[in-house]
């Protein structure tokens, strides 16, 4: 008898010791729907975010708050996560309900309906700021650049909306219109009617340039690493190989990132060996991606960046400056040196979260500060009907093209010899 009062007094105090930490059972035992979707977002954090502070937050605080929340529906419990996310302080990990997550999917696949504008929250007061316009698209003809700002869409002001809001906003019906306030730095803001369209995203745009002087330059302009993208550099590559181009001018001005794993096969394309990228996670745990083995060529490269240059595109010349494979030509890189992967949740929708942040072969911390280019030039780079079309332009139309031709010019007479193709020798 005296045992069992003992147990009775000790179950007593387990339970009280509970109800007084709020719930110290981990609630996912009793748990509506709608809780257990938010649970599911939480713990998707907890486990992956580089920040283990959580932006100096008790972040098993955060979901206690939330869970006792009457969640109604799904729309209030989206509501809910985007606001547990947003205390991170992280415009880049975000929650995508599923019509979102499924678009951002297929824009990585090679294709999207839209304006064609990568958008980011500028970290200074949280301003809608354009990455860079995607190549071919209503934002790139309407010369909507990178650095413009958007005040409003359809007439609403933008410092309220989320990322996510912002960009449910301009998307839509193919055929239908989006008026947007555009303030480009130093200018009036401006009224733009876009039309969405259907953008076929073919990452790379290749041809046979000839400078003044004769010199053969094959030039390529990567607009996104996409899953196609590695393919079809290597494919622009043999082709130009053949073509007997004496070295290779690379552009990625505008070029807003995308798959990490795209952008590190392509620097091994250009690489035979050394480190390409260093990630971080929130342990401090350093990991690195290496190139072992032949690249596809070894002629001379340079390589055209601008404020648009951004992610996955920071990455790939940030490995090729280091390593010594290239020059870098144009404007200081936007700076997004995070990393983020895509989360599964049980509904259909997802989360993006920032898992890690990477460092350059030196050892470049490059996030919110870019990566400074070997020459500096200014210039807004053409238009992609213009890039195809590269025989009506002329000498100084395009000043930082100009001036990746004279020095990659510079770079072959400083060869020894020729190398030989890699590529060819492999036919």
């Amino acid at each position: 008898m005296q045992r069992q009062r003992v147990w009775s007094g000790f179950l007593a105090l387990l339970l009280a010791f509970g109800w007084w930490c709020g719930g110290w059972v981990d609630p996912a035992l009793a748990l509506t729907q709608e809780q257990k979707l938010l649970n599911e977002a939480w713990r998707t954090v907890n486990r992956a975010y580089l920040d283990d502070s959580f932006n100096h937050q008790n972040w098993w605080w955060v979901r206690e708050r939330l869970l006792r929340r009457g969640l109604g529906d799904r729309e209030e419990t989206y509501g809910v996560i985007r606001e547990m996310l947003a205390s991170l302080g992280d415009p880049f990990t975000r929650f995508l309900n599923p019509e979102q997550y499924r678009s951002l999917q297929t824009n990585t696949s090679g294709a999207l309906t839209g304006v064609g504008l990568q958008i980011a929250l500028n970290g200074d007061g949280g301003r809608l700021t354009v990455v860079a316009p995607l190549v071919g698209s209503p934002a790139e003809r309407a010369e909507i650049l990178p650095g413009d700002e958007v005040l409003e869409i359809d007439g609403v002001p933008t410092a309220d909306l989320t990322l996510d809001e912002a960009a449910e906003r301009m998307r839509g019906p193919q055929g239908t219109a989006v008026v947007l306030l555009v303030a480009t730095p130093g200018k009036a803001p401006r009224r733009v009617s876009l039309v969405r369209a259907h953008i076929e995203i073919n990452p790379v745009i290749w041809q046979v340039r000839s400078t003044a002087d004769g010199l053969k330059v094959g030039y390529l302009r990567l607009s996104q690493f996409n899953g196609n993208a590695p393919e079809e550099v290597a494919h622009a590559i043999a082709a130009l190989e053949r073509e007997g181009v004496a070295g290779y001018v690379l552009d990625l001005r505008n070029n807003p990132g995308g798959l990490l794993q795209a952008g590190i096969a392509i620097a091994r394309q250009w690489i035979d060996e050394g480190t390409i990228v260093y990630t971080v996670n929130r342990q401090g745990v350093l990991d690195s991606f290496e190139a072992t083995g032949d690249a596809l060529t070894a002629l001379p490269l340079v390589v055209l960046v601008n404020r648009g240059t951004a992610s996955a595109s920071e990455i790939l010349a940030g490995a090729l400056q280091d390593n010594g494979r290239a020059v870098l030509v144009g404007e200081r890189t936007f700076g997004k040196g995070l990393i983020q992967s895509l989360f599964d949740l049980s509904d259909g929708s997802g989360v993006a979260v920032t898992i890690a942040k990477y460092e350059t072969p030196n050892r470049r911390d490059i996030n919110q500060s870019g990566i400074a280019p070997d020459i500096k030039v200014e210039g807004v780079p053409p238009t992609v009907t213009e890039t195809r079309r590269s025989d009506t332009l002329e000498a100084g139309q395009d000043p930082q093209y100009d001036a990746a031709a004279a020095a990659l010019r510079d770079r072959v007479a400083a060869q020894p010899s020729a190398p030989s193709s890699r590529m060819a020798a492999r036919v």
